[in-house]
């Protein structure tokens, strides 16, 4: 498989020229603005994820998505991720077979429970069904997948008998993968479901989660199967120079992690730490030379064919995100190829 390199983003509320954080509206349109340029510089993916809260404008990833398709012919485009959980999986499948049809082949899901808990709230979902709203809208997605009329039952939806869902996909199906954020068990149940799987790695050296790529094989192995592609979803932001990309990044990303952090009881981000996490972990911060290097010693470590850089980060301005991606996809993308030729072909 050749080796992805995408970008993604979280439609963050960011700051305007005047400092200010800018409308919903205005971040929205500014996603698919920034999804066009990815195209143009030769990012080969563009992700949007799903959040239902004020500090991220993007609840519904499809209508984006759908806006940027029409205006993209190249690259793929999908969620990061849909939360499956809170949705109900035939109208997920239904709203990504229509964006499917309408991108001509080149949409793609990527499902999971997100790190965020307030779509169960606002649907009206009991957060201690936690595990089975999952497990069973899973069964149920992946059987809309791959066979025509489903017959189907379970605890947390009406049952379906012998029932057509429409659109249908074309003969080559829909792209789907399953959002992973580190547990044994979530490594497992994509290789039940024998669909590529996503590894979120938002802190600590990517390294550490070789074990649950080592899992993923191991369980391929178990059931006599062919794995299926792996990738990462990681944050990062490309500058002229390391100290540019560390000194435009920090405030805006410490705002960003105080504010969560202050939701999940975290200490507020101290610049030290904040180092550290550039220079030793998941955070692919500084000029092209250095993030290239960065994101080719995680996909030779995980032995990867898909990477995706999340380049918004909080009230980081529009623009700053604009020149980030002219510099991945210029720049460190034919790096990132040229440095990982030899494993990609084998």
């Amino acid at each position: 498989m050749t080796l992805s390199l995408g970008l993604g983003t979280f439609g963050d509320i960011s700051n305007g020229p005047n400092g200010q954080p800018l409308r919903h509206d205005e971040v929205l349109r500014n996603v698919v603005a920034e999804g066009v340029l990815a195209e143009q510089v030769g990012v080969d993916h563009f992700g949007i994820g799903e959040h239902h809260r004020e500090d991220f404008a993007v609840s519904s990833p499809e209508t984006v998505l759908a806006a940027l398709a029409s205006r993209t012919s190249r690259m793929t485009i999908g969620s990061a991720v849909t939360v499956l959980s809170s949705d109900d999986p035939v109208r997920v499948f239904q709203r990504f077979s229509t964006l499917n049809a309408i991108a001509d082949g080149r949409a793609e899901a990527i499902l999971g429970r997100g790190s965020f808990t307030e779509s169960f709230p606002l649907f009206g979902l009991n957060l201690q069904q936690y595990e089975i709203l999952f497990e069973e809208k899973l069964d149920l997605f992946v059987r809309l997948l791959r066979e025509d009329r489903v017959t189907w039952s379970g605890q947390t939806r009406a049952a379906l008998s012998n029932q057509g869902v429409y659109p249908t996909l074309p003969p080559q199906g829909l792209s789907t993968w399953i959002g992973v954020g580190g547990s044994p068990e979530s490594v497992v149940r994509a290789v039940r479901h024998d669909l590529p799987m996503m590894l979120a790695i938002i802190g600590g050296d990517p390294r550490r989660f070789r074990p649950f790529v080592d899992l993923y094989h191991r369980a391929y192995d178990q059931i006599g199967g062919t794995p299926k592609p792996l990738g990462v979803h990681s944050m990062g932001f490309v500058a002229e120079t390391d100290e540019a990309a560390r000194e435009t990044l920090y405030p805006h990303y410490k705002a960003m992690m105080d504010k969560i952090g202050g939701e999940r009881g975290w200490p507020p981000l101290s610049k030290d730490r904040f180092i550290a996490e550039v220079e030793g972990g998941a955070l692919n911060v500084g000029s092209p030379d250095t993030v290239a290097r960065k994101i080719a010693g995680t996909i030779k470590a995980l032995g990867l064919q898909r990477f995706d850089m999340k380049y918004s980060h909080g009230t980081l301005p529009h623009e700053d995100m604009c020149r980030t991606i002219e510099l991945y996809g210029t720049r460190v993308i034919p790096m990132v190829r040229d440095m990982t030729a030899e494993v990609v072909a084998a």
